[in-house]
């Protein structure tokens, strides 16, 4: 049986290359690949897929939250390759599960963990309920050598906990950090917000 897997990492850490880079070898062997997206994921065009290194591409299929895969339209493909997959609806995360029985294609999911207070997007969770395989795509935290495990979102320059979990946005709006610089940063936002609810009108 085919696997269904997730390759997650913070913001920059290039899974989107990696995407690219998988599709292009797998056209360069002659076979048939599908790059799927979430059509809110309009940053770089509506059906593009693009990496900051300045690779990019077209994706075949736009997916919907209340999209339903039919799996009839995967049929004789090699591989299904899906960008920004935490934007993904649960059901749609299941329907990618079912293309991996039949028609029986493997199927990798690119995307994010957690969102910017550390929580999972729901796609995301399906996915770590799911997959049968889950890799890392590492990158190190902006501010020092140590891994970036969470996405500091910054709105005016600083940095926030508020806001919707899905805010389209680029590198003026988040930031791949570890833990250390994550706590440091929000918690400091967190006494700000106390100590300007708190002070006398």
């Amino acid at each position: 049986m085919a696997k269904l897997y997730f390759r997650y990492g913070t913001m920059d850490s290039a899974k989107s290359m990696n995407l690219l880079a998988v599709a292009h070898n797998y056209r360069k062997q002659g076979k048939r690949v599908l790059l799927v997206k979430p059509r809110l994921d309009t940053r770089f065009g509506a059906a593009k897929i693009s990496s900051r290194c300045g690779l990019e591409a077209e994706a075949d299929v736009m997916v919907d939250v209340d999209s339903a895969l039919d799996p009839r339209d995967f049929e004789g493909l090699d591989c299904v390759l899906v960008d920004e997959a935490q934007f993904l609806s649960p059901s749609v995360i299941e329907d990618l599960r079912r293309i991996t029985v039949d028609p029986g294609v493997p199927v990798i999911c690119y995307g994010l963990r957690t969102d910017f207070r550390t929580k999972l997007f729901p796609g995301a969770q399906r996915l770590m309920e799911l997959a049968d395989g889950i890799e890392e795509v590492k990158v190190t935290c902006q501010y020092c050598a140590k891994k970036a495990i969470c996405n500091l979102r910054f709105v005016n320059g600083s940095p926030t906990t508020t806001g919707p979990q899905v805010q389209l946005g680029a590198d003026e709006s988040y930031a791949p950090v570890c833990w250390l610089h994550y706590d440091e940063a929000t918690r400091q936002t967190s006494a700000d917000i106390s100590g300007a609810t708190l002070r006398p009108s």
